[in-house]
């Protein structure tokens, strides 16, 4: 079976990730570096372009490095059981409920500040009255 193997561009291409990032979670350990070429290169493996679809896309969903991290690390162990992951994506929810209603606040406050203009003159604007100090 052949193995396939890609460079550091064809990585970020395949993944939709840019080059610097990549390099990033090789630096923080979210990565393995990979097997360098005898010109240096960096030589990326089918496993590393699963890691980094799996870090890509748990970013994409909003989990931070270190949620990512541990998600990782848990992936890795086969035959344990879910609770662990679990727990980690129940609390990922209840940030994002908190965040959604943090900005449907801050739609109710906007709409009520635009609802009161006048549409006269800046002098009269509640839009930057509102805003003022």
């Amino acid at each position: 079976m052949a193995h396939e193997n890609f460079s550091i561009g064809d990585l970020a291409k395949a993944t939709k990730t840019k080059v610097v990032t990549i390099r990033y979670y090789e630096r923080i350990g979210l990565l393995p570096e990979p097997e360098r070429t005898a010109g240096n290169y960096r030589s990326y493996s089918a496993a590393h372009l699963g890691r980094l679809s799996f870090i890509r896309r748990a970013r994409d969903l909003g989990f931070s490095i270190e949620q990512v991290r541990d998600l990782l690390s848990l992936s890795d162990q086969r035959d344990r059981s879910c609770e662990a992951v679990d727990a980690i994506a129940c609390a990922h929810l209840t940030e994002v409920d908190r965040k959604i209603a943090d900005l449907q606040a801050l739609r109710r406050e906007l709409g009520s500040i635009i609802d009161q203009c006048g549409c006269g003159t800046i002098a009269e604007c509640r839009i930057i009255e509102a805003l003022s100090p």
